[in-house]
């Protein structure tokens, strides 16, 4: 029996002391909940993400705080100014990307989302330039959006009227804008290879955020002896690089590298042109990635805006109806709109904007890396800490949105109804690490929903009063799957 107190008095003593050690180490780190052994700070903070998984921690920690995913120590800035704060005060000191087992696996190192250094400078430099030399705001690429949003019409038509679930045509329409921009061409909607592609990404952003994720995260060397989704998600990164690898390989056998007319062949010319630098990062493997990392980010993001921006016009009716008369009182109906027209439709921009906003798409901003030691504030921030800027809380910044929980499309209107750009409004990030592709989103969103409600009233099917706004929580955050009528305007 002694011999059992005293065995607990000792590890009530160790615990006591590795508890005080951790105090006295984090005495000049932000504050934040404190972590164990392996699991980190889950017990205070939760195993699962939620909508405010983020949010909830700044009303005891304060704008700047920090917490560990397992053994990874993370700094979260959260609202407007510490976001901005952190991004533009540290740019090169914020620029990296965190490791993480699972996005190596999706292309650390390579492409524009996961590299760092000389190799992300010289892959974001070249994605960049492709999209303004094809014609990014200007009439070349909308072209290609407004095929895709008529093929969308097409389908809309033939559901004359009843309910139907936009989820299939809607993934189908962005996919081919970024297989256009790509690889200079889209696909039917039943090809074979499309869908298993598109089948590809849904597997990866079902995967992404889930418990398995955040068990690859922790402990990824186990991870790779366990069954589990992740295998099937791993498959998935083969399947979408391996298309890319296909036209890739069609592209270098029709030799029009010289009149380039796509993403694709803007890489191999630039290939071209830098194959005797020893420093060149221009080769097939980073092109694949590039365009792994376009079907990635610039899919998901905008099917899953579109799909919110659905449903808000059919819950809150009044709100399409002024958007509508907006748009017919500016444009004949035969007449199609290009994204310069935003400006002629102040209300219907604000809507949009608001919608990005209220329906942020993802639970933060995409994670940063420090690659030095950083002072911001009175807080130490080490070398290799994980760096999230939450976007969300910009967006829902209470200091900054009038009523930051409700759609308002008047946080983007003056009192004479004219549009306003609003600093804080942030879903592309800010920074260096900046979406490479927000011009291309823009500009997409725009001409999808206006050529939508210039066609369309979406309507609640008969008998449900309101679709939910409660979101499916991975990485993104989707809608509950929903059913909506497309009902045809008068001409």
């Amino acid at each position: 029996m002694l011999v059992t107190w005293i065995f607990l008095c000792f590890l009530l003593l160790a615990l006591l002391i590795l508890f005080l050690k951790q105090l006295w180490s984090r005495r000049h780190l932000p504050p934040g909940p404190l972590a164990l052994p392996l699991i980190g700070s889950a017990l205070t903070t939760g195993l699962w993400l939620s909508e405010d998984y983020f949010l909830k921690p700044v009303k005891q920690y304060g704008n700047i705080y920090s917490m560990w995913l397992g053994h990874h120590f993370v700094v979260v800035l959260s609202g407007f100014k510490a976001v901005k704060e952190g991004m533009m005060s540290f740019p090169e000191e914020f620029s990296d990307r965190p490791d993480d087992a699972f996005f190596t696996a999706l292309g650390k190192e390579r492409g524009i989302i996961f590299s760092n250094g000389h190799t992300w400078k010289q892959q974001r430099h070249i994605g960049i330039t492709s999209l303004r030399k094809l014609g990014l705001g200007k009439k070349s690429i909308e072209h290609q959006i407004e095929d895709a949003a008529q093929t969308l019409m097409e389908v809309l038509r033939q559901t004359k009227g009843q309910p139907f679930d936009p989820s299939i045509p809607v993934i189908n329409a962005v996919s081919n804008v970024i297989c256009a921009l790509s690889f200079g061409h889209q696909f039917a909607p039943e090809d074979e290879n499309f869908q298993k592609l598109i089948r590809a990404l849904e597997t990866l952003v079902k995967f992404s955020g889930s418990f398995y994720h955040m068990l690859f995260f922790v402990v990824p060397r186990l991870m790779t002896y366990l069954p589990g989704p992740h295998k099937e998600a791993l498959a998935s990164i083969d399947v979408i690089t391996s298309f890319a690898k296909q036209e890739i390989e069609k592209h270098k056998e029709s030799s029009a590298l010289h009149e380039p007319q796509d993403f694709i062949d803007h890489y191999l010319l630039q290939m071209e042109k830098r194959a005797k630098d020893p420093d060149s990062t221009y080769n097939e493997d980073n092109l694949a990635q590039c365009i792994f990392d376009f079907f990635g980010a610039g899919t998901e993001t905008t099917f899953t805006t579109i799909m919110w921006a659905l449903l808000l016009l059919a819950n809150h009716s009044d709100i399409q109806e002024k958007v509508q008369k907006e748009i017919k009182d500016v444009f004949d109906i035969s007449r199609s709109i290009s994204y310069q027209d935003r400006k002629k439709l102040p209300y219907t921009n604000a809507v949009i904007h608001e919608m990005q906003r209220v329906k942020y798409i993802l639970v933060t901003g995409v994670p940063r890396q420090t690659r030095k030691d950083v002072k911001m504030k009175d807080y130490h921030i080490p070398k290799g800490t994980i760096i999230i800027p939450d976007l969300r809380s910009v967006l829902l910044d209470p200091e900054q949105w009038e009523t930051p929980e409700e759609f308002n499309p008047n946080h983007f209107l003056d009192k004479d109804g004219k549009f306003i750009e609003r600093e804080e409004f942030l879903p592309f990030g800010i920074g260096e690490r900046v979406c490479v592709g927000e011009q291309l989103a823009r500009i997409e969103i725009f001409i999808f929903l206006t050529s939508l409600l210039k066609a369309f009233s979406f309507q609640l099917p008969e008998g449900v009063k309101e679709l939910s706004e409660a979101p499916i929580v991975k990485v993104t955050m989707h809608p509950q799957p929903y059913k909506l009528c497309a009902i045809p305007t008068q001409t």
